[in-house]
């Protein structure tokens, strides 16, 4: 498993949802706040967005994404308006509902929009998804991000169809989408500065860095290994203290405080996503025995794992 893989996958709960929507004239339509990210296509047309939390308007048009990385409560509308406007948004579910009965045919003002949501879990969310920015937008650019492009193409062709093998079809490429858009964010963010990209410095910065990347790829690769400082200085082929002044000042925590980290979230997601045996899981996270694990997991949790693990199957 690479970095990225691991960290949506530790926050990835049940499954994704998907619309594909046509509509004309003037419209407005909220969406509120909710646990998981969300994210826009314009597949024809132009739009508005503006977010709760007084971020600035975005303005959408054909090709364009956006990714909702918190959840943060949204308006999309066919037009800009003042915040006070917005007051008379229709709740989107409810609008979602009456678009599904008209027909809207083929002009000018036709806009079609192709949302979908993905539930996190937000109780432990690995930092490289914490850091990503409440809006990120991906302006549509020719050859620019190709592998997003065609994901986008494929789920907008399948959404909305009978065809036979669509209910894995699309899910799957709502995985693949939330790949690419975070991909894409930590590649080289929008390319005329609409939306906040990465920062110079962490995560993205952190799997640019052949060190660092490295010695995450080591600890994700195998968390149950006992790893010591000076293992892990070797297998990045730098000095101990090379390694945990770059791992440090990129990460945010030293090499074995990361470690440490990553197990506990590794187990709490096993926890919640299979049925193993907690003494399995133990050893699966670097454990030596089910007590060794609790001991850790209480400390970090303020739970047991069999607790998290009842709570997470009635939630």
């Amino acid at each position: 498993m690479d970095v990225l893989s691991d960290a949506i996958s530790a926050v990835r709960v049940g499954q994704p949802s998907s619309d594909r929507l046509r509509v004309a004239g003037t419209w407005c339509a909220r969406l509120a706040a909710y646990e998981g990210a969300g994210f826009h296509v314009v597949l024809q047309g132009s739009c508005w967005l503006l977010p709760d939390d007084d971020g600035a308007p975005v303005t959408l048009g054909p090709g364009d994404v956006v990714l909702l990385s918190h959840g943060t409560g949204h308006v999309l509308a066919s037009e800009p308006m003042g915040r006070q406007a917005i007051e008379r948004a229709v709740d989107f579910e409810e609008w979602r509902s009456r678009q599904a009965v008209r027909s809207v045919p083929d002009g000018p003002g036709v806009t079609e929009l192709l949302c979908g949501k993905y539930r996190l879990d937000r109780s432990h969310p690995h930092p490289l998804m914490a850091e990503l920015p409440t809006v990120v937008q991906l302006p549509n650019r020719i050859g620019r991000h190709p592998e997003l492009r065609s994901a986008i193409d494929l789920l907008g062709r399948e959404v909305g169809r009978d065809a036979p093998g669509a209910g894995v079809a699309v899910p799957g490429l709502l995985d693949l989408l939330l790949v690419y858009l975070v991909r894409a964010w930590l590649t080289d963010g929008p390319a005329d500065g609409s939306a906040a990209g990465p920062a110079d410095g962490g995560w993205s910065a952190a799997l640019a860095d052949p060190v660092v990347a490295g010695a995450l790829r080591a600890l994700h690769e195998a968390p149950e290994q006992a790893w010591s400082n000076e293992l892990l200085a070797a297998r990045a082929g730098v000095s101990r203290a090379t390694l945990a002044r770059r791992f440090t000042a990129l990460v945010g925590r030293s090499p074995m405080a990361y470690l440490a980290w990553w197990r506990m979230t590794s187990a709490a997601a096993l926890l919640r996503d299979t049925q193993a045996p907690i003494d399995t899981i133990a050893r699966q996270v670097g454990y030596g025995s089910p007590y060794a694990l609790s001991h850790a997991f209480n400390r970090a949790f303020g739970t047991t794992p069999g607790r998290y693990r009842a709570a997470r199957s009635t939630g």
